[in-house]
Formats: structure tokens, C-alpha cells, sequence
């Protein structure tokens, strides 16, 4: 096999052109609207941003949490997409990130963590871990709020 197509070389989430991505989803029985109130309320943020002023999320605007996490609101549509360079302290260049809440159905939203101009297979297994990390609190944290909704209800 002299002539391997250098296109079977490639590691796994390495694109042509913007390094390493990666990209996690999953769908959650609540509306667009429900997961963009929390994905933008200070405890959602500080799931995907840390501890930071709360942004107005407007395109341009520039944030820097305490855990060293900064970058720049690029796209700003409410309850569909956030688009922003995201980038920690000791990386040497920030990376792409887009939020997508994709929905057909008023009561079920698939969030999706896409990012890329990751520098190395490492960053990318890391964010993997990290995106799948926020999935998971995101919804333990929607479902408390859903039941406190619920318990609401009844009283």
C-alpha cells in the first residue's frame, strides 16, 4: 500500500482546514425557549462560560469568566443559535463554537455543541468530555426546574 490516500491519515475530528471539532448533542423533552432561558440565565452560563457578568448577548459583545474562559459573541439568534470565539487562558488561539437549538416539535429541543479550530486530538477529546459534561448538567438542571414547575402546580 505505497500509495495510502493521505485522506486515510487523518485522526479522528481533523478537518482540512480548521484544525480538530467536535460536535455533541442531545435532544431533551422541553422547548427551544426553555433551553435558551437557561442556557442564557447566570446558572446555564456559567455551565459553558463559568463565572462571568452575565453577557446581554448581543453580537460583538466580549466576555472573560474567572475560570479564564473569553471570547466574543459572533451570532446571536434567539432560541436557534450562538455562534462565538471561545478559548481558554492557556490556549494560543480561540476556537468556534456555535450553539444550535434545533427543534420540530414545541416540546422537544436538541441542544448542539459544535467547535472547532481545536489545536491538537487532546483539546479535542478534552471539549468532548466538557460538552458532554454541560449536556448532562443542563438537563439534571432543567428537569429540577421543570419539577419545581410541576410541584407548582399542584399546591
Amino acid at each position: 500500500m505505497k500509495h495510502q490516500n493521505i485522506e486515510s491519515r487523518k485522526l479522528v475530528g481533523q478537518t482540512a482546514s480548521a484544525g480538530f471539532q467536535i460536535g455533541v448533542r442531545r435532544t431533551f423533552p422541553v422547548s427551544p425557549e426553555q433551553v435558551w432561558s437557561f442556557l442564557t440565565s447566570p446558572e446555564g452560563i456559567k455551565l459553558w462560560i463559568g463565572n462571568v457578568s452575565p453577557p446581554a448577548f448581543n453580537e460583538g459583545e466580549v466576555f472573560s469568566s474567572d475560570e479564564g474562559i473569553s471570547g466574543q459573541l459572533r451570532i446571536v439568534k434567539p432560541f436557534k443559535q450562538l455562534r462565538l470565539k471561545w478559548g481558554k487562558k492557556d490556549w494560543e488561539k480561540p476556537s468556534t463554537l456555535q450553539i444550535r437549538l434545533l427543534s420540530n416539535h414545541p416540546d422537544r429541543t436538541t441542544i448542539s455543541f459544535h467547535q472547532e479550530n481545536l489545536d491538537h486530538p487532546n483539546t479535542r477529546e478534552q471539549m468532548k468530555l466538557h460538552w458532554e459534561h454541560v449536556l448532562s448538567a443542563t438537563w439534571q438542571k432543567i428537569s429540577t426546574l421543570n419539577d419545581e414547575k410541576e410541584m407548582d402546580n399542584y399546591e
